[in-house]
């Protein structure tokens, strides 16, 4: 053992001995290695942790995402184009294709815009990530030569052999399992279109409050089967602190409000008070933007307590995320909640994914959580509003005055996106504030512009 350890050190130090006197040793110890520099080492692993933190994964699926909708954008244009030109009458058919090609560039020149700006910032990264790549590959190809027991090369060679090992393991042991396509289960079928309106009718306060949402309770307490709820945003057309209940759907039509209003706060507004009108009842509590804040606020009818939960971090709200068509934007329409036959739903969208629509479930409790998340490739602000069916979410856009289209829509099951539905709302106003599915009677309820109006969801 002792030799062992003398040889190496003779190789690196020369010893020189010296008496100066018969009771007195001196040894001079001379390193004959370059001393390693730890400084340079330092410097090449802060290049390539600030490297890290400039480009992330999170950036490469921004661009993948833009590409998404790019992608699919395209051809529904050219589709819709081509049809134009086969099918043009120079009537109103004309006229509504027209407007639904005006809304597809308008979104395509966003994404493009949104694009360009991506690809210019990307680009910028990618020069200087090269060029640092470059140096710490040159720095580090220096620092090799230090190592002249040369334990790096030996870490690589087994570091090789193990990942060959894994592959040929890996390669007679894995198994490919068949997998089958994931299937929905809806009680009604395929949606495929839209009647009526079956009601129309200017409630209590014809012309008085122009936003405002109106519906049924999807899974209602005992003997309030048959009961109707409306929230008018009565302060500046933004703000509401009551819900107002009505026995009957010709209750409602004649404007006959039987128990009333149910009080969230005496002030308007105020913390947790109502914000904007996307607004949803399910299984006794009302759902709704909380006052000044990017949450859900959940309030009990007959406790009369809320309770809230956050959106994620850079949620948009207070009028900067809102539902747009080329006229205008529907203020504070940033967060719509919606119910379907599986609860509740929150629509809403986030800096981080540019504008575009992001869907999470709501788990219904006292105290309500958030459960999945979908992020789709649909702009918000081309939208005009979004409701949910059997888990599948639908958005709209303005055509006209006298029309609406249904034109998007994600399937939750699948994942699957389609932007060319094709169904048609006929509307009695020219403005859709929200949308509102029943699934106890499948019903849509919009309301528009003060006045209260259904359509009848047909189901394959």
């Amino acid at each position: 053992m002792m030799l062992y350890i003398f040889v190496p050190l003779c190789a690196l130090f020369t010893f020189s001995q010296q008496v100066t006197s018969a009771e007195k040793c001196v040894c001079e110890l001379t390193n004959s290695e370059q001393a390693f520099p730890h400084d340079e080492l330092s410097a090449v692993e802060d290049n390539a942790s600030e490297c890290n933190s400039e480009i992330t994964a999170r950036k490469t699926l921004e661009l993948d995402s833009l590409l998404l909708g790019l992608d699919r954008r395209l051809p529904q244009l050219l589709e819709d184009v081509s049809m134009l030109e086969r099918e043009d009458d120079q009537d109103l058919y004309g006229v509504l294709s027209l407007q639904v090609i005006e809304n597809e560039l308008k979104d395509i020149k966003q994404l493009m815009d949104k694009l360009n700006s991506t690809t210019m910032r990307d680009q910028h990264l990618t020069i200087g990530a090269t060029k640092q790549l470059e140096e710490a590959k040159a720095e580090m190809q220096e620092l090799e030569k230090y190592d002249t027991m040369q334990v790096v090369r030996r870490q690589e060679a087994n570091m090789r052999l193990k990942r060959d090992l894994d592959q040929c393991k890996n390669g007679h042991n894995h198994i490919i399992q068949p997998t089958q396509p994931p299937r929905r289960n809806c009680p009604h079928g395929e949606f495929v279109n839209i009647t009526g309106p079956r009601v129309y009718t200017a409630g209590e306060y014809p012309g008085s409050y122009k936003y405002g949402a109106w519906g049924r309770d999807p899974q209602p307490e005992v003997g309030k089967e048959n009961w109707y709820w409306l929230v008018m945003m009565t302060a500046s057309n933004r703000y509401s602190n009551y819900v107002r209940l009505y026995s009957s759907l010709s209750s409602i039509i004649v404007g006959v409000s039987v128990p009333g209003n149910v009080l969230i706060h005496s002030s308007n507004p105020t913390t947790n008070t109502i914000q904007g009108p996307n607004v949803v009842l399910f299984s006794g509590a009302l759902y709704y933007n909380c006052y000044n804040q990017d949450a859900v606020c959940r309030f009990n009818l007959t406790s009369k307590t809320i309770t809230t939960v956050k959106l994620p971090k850079g949620t948009r709200f207070n009028s900067k995320g809102n539902f747009c068509h080329l006229d205008e934007c529907y203020p504070f329409t940033d967060l719509d909640l919606a119910t379907d036959e599986s609860g509740v739903w929150v629509i809403y969208t986030t800096t981080q994914d540019y504008g575009n629509l992001v869907l999470t479930k709501v788990e219904d409790d006292e105290s309500p959580t958030l459960g999945q998340t979908w992020n789709t490739s649909v702009y918000k602000q081309g939208v005009t509003n979004t409701f949910m069916a059997c888990g599948v979410l639908y958005a709209t856009r303005y055509i006209n005055k006298e029309m609406e289209e249904i034109f998007y829509s994600l399937d939750t099951v699948t994942g699957e996106e389609k932007f060319n539905l094709g169904i048609f709302l006929k509307k009695m106003s020219p403005n859709i504030y929200s949308l509102n599915y029943s699934p106890v009677d499948q019903m849509l309820h919009a309301y528009c512009d003060s006045f209260m109006v259904s359509y009848k969801v047909l189901f394959e």
